[in-house]
């Protein structure tokens, strides 16, 4: 098993890139392995790692289809819709209620 080699933070080399970096510029690792990685030292912790990618073996973001849209579209519908009164709730239902927030909190509801 060879090592990777290892990076200080913002000194890696022109053509490595991590995931979010590849994205911005519409790539993507396409299967490759990882080439790199950075580390960010952290105050009394372990470093931040983050490994790199070589941006010429990149591949290009696949294209939405619209079979995807629709199916992203029906998820986050689902991420809205409460599970007590069947409603979209217009935002994404927060996972610490488990339902929107007219039915976790009804007593406070009546009271405005």
């Amino acid at each position: 098993m060879s090592t990777l080699p290892v990076y200080s933070w913002r000194l890696a080399p022109a053509g490595l890139a991590t995931r979010r970096q590849l994205r911005a510029a519409g790539l993507r690792p396409g299967g490759q392995d990882v080439a790199a990685q950075v580390e960010r030292p952290r105050y009394r912790r372990g470093p931040l790692v983050a490994y790199l990618y070589r941006t010429e073996l990149a591949l290009p973001v696949r294209p939405m289809t619209p079979a995807r849209a629709a199916a992203l579209a029906k998820a986050n519908a689902a991420r809205r819709t409460c599970p007590e009164c069947r409603r979209d709730a217009g935002y994404v239902i927060p996972a610490s209620l488990g339902m929107c927030v007219p039915c976790a909190y009804p007593e406070e509801q009546c009271a405005a």
